[in-house]
């Protein structure tokens, strides 16, 4: 049985009637940026998310680059994130001038580490003149860009903790995290990106919410802020032909903005099937005394009484013999794939910042040992049989 690592036409098939009505109305109005359908998908979305404001906008990468554009991060400032992501929450840093600073992962959840964030702001960090967080470089160190990798929030408690210690800005990465919660100190369940000053949400198809091409979105509580993203993503133009600051052309479009929007009452549904597929993975694989061979995703929230704990954008196990499962699965007609299989501090583009291999222990295993299986909310119980099979055979248990 061919299984695999994400097939969209079921979710397609029980939407396309709306879908293609939505699509019909737009075509006959012919109103295609912005307008009433980004406006009734803006509210939906802040709604779901629980905050103040959702701005659309043209990707995943435009929500980051929008917001660092707004922050007024730039040359000689540096941004402190993680090296075990895609390459957009680093390369839109880079983009305005300023410098990405990499720490290194969890071993447990490949999240960015806490620990290791303090441990750069303590020993490679100090106060200049007039106050300000300057590294070893002389950079102005701005703000921590946490990554809420591949469905499970980082430990924000923690990092907000040490960013107001600091006085940096926050910015989460919720690309592969929409929905997915956090049991905050204050008892309450925080959804990923809502828990800073600002947050970026990617609607790439492949998400748990997708579009039909590339789309994005800012989430924020502050109006003020809101409003200035809003106007960074229309080249900085408030009111029209006026420019205040130079932007960029980061708005989401109606047809984008209205599938969304049909999408999106499902999405804690098929987020729960996700999970439900987790769990049916981890029994499996425990039956069969794979959990011995392998490492399974963490669930450190499991049993803090959240719905979405997980949100299981990948369901990703770590195995030295990584390349050879790939290979194994492949060629039973099972897919997989890599994220990521070179931290971003060892990519060619960011040879100058002077990372050597070694740099970054836990990201540089993790690239070398992760691997992703299927999983999306229409994948079968029969379809998972056949990945744990595949993968018994290839441990021989």
């Amino acid at each position: 049985m061919r299984v695999p690592l994400l097939d969209l036409s079921e979710q397609y098939r029980l939407l396309a009637e709306p879908i293609r009505q939505e699509l019909d109305e737009i075509l006959r109005t012919q109103s295609f940026i912005l307008g009433p359908k980004v406006e009734e998908f803006e509210r939906a979305l802040a709604d779901y998310c629980g905050v103040r404001h959702a701005i659309g906008v043209s990707s995943g990468t435009d929500a980051l680059l929008d917001i660092l554009m707004a922050m007024e991060i730039g040359p000689n400032d540096a941004v402190i994130t993680t090296a075990y992501t895609f390459f957009a929450t680093a390369g839109c840093v880079a983009r305005l001038g300023a410098t990405p600073i990499f720490v290194d992962i969890d071993p447990v959840t490949f999240n960015i580490s806490p620990t290791a964030i303090a441990d750069f702001l303590a020993n490679e960090c100090r106060r200049d003149a007039e106050g300000g967080l300057i590294d070893f470089q002389s950079r102005r160190v701005r703000a921590i860009i946490p990554v809420h990798l591949f469905g499970l929030c980082c430990e924000m408690d923690t990092i907000n903790e040490i960013a107001a210690r600091y006085s940096l800005l926050v910015i989460e990465d919720a690309a592969q995290a929409i929905g997915a919660e956090y049991p905050a100190a204050d008892g309450r369940a925080r959804q990923a990106g809502t828990m800073s000053a600002v947050g970026s949400l990617s609607f790439y198809p492949s998400k748990n919410l997708g579009a039909a091409g590339d789309a994005g979105a800012i989430i924020c509580h502050d109006d003020a802020l809101a409003e200035r993203f809003r106007t960074f993503r229309q080249h900085g133009m408030e009111p029209r032909y006026f420019h205040r600051v130079i932007g960029g052309n980061f708005r989401i479009d109606a047809i984008q903005a209205a599938i969304l929007r049909i999408k999106l009452p499902h999405l804690d549904g098929w987020s729960a099937a996700r999970r439900k597929a987790a769990d049916v993975y981890g029994e499996e694989f425990t039956a069969r005394g794979l959990a011995n061979e392998m490492t399974l995703p963490a669930e450190p929230y499991r049993e803090r009484g959240l719905t979405n704990h997980h949100i299981y954008h990948q369901y990703v196990i770590r195995t030295p013999r990584r390349d050879a499962l790939q290979k194994h699965l492949t060629a039973r007609g099972i897919g997989s794939a890599i994220y990521y299989p070179l931290g971003l501090h060892e990519q060619k583009c960011f040879a100058s910042l002077g990372y050597c291999a070694g740099d970054l222990p836990e990201t540089e295993r993790a690239a070398r040992e992760t691997l992703a299986l299927p999983i999306y909310p229409e994948l079968t119980r029969e379809m998972q049989q056949e990945v744990v099979a595949a993968i018994a055979e290839f441990f021989g248990t």
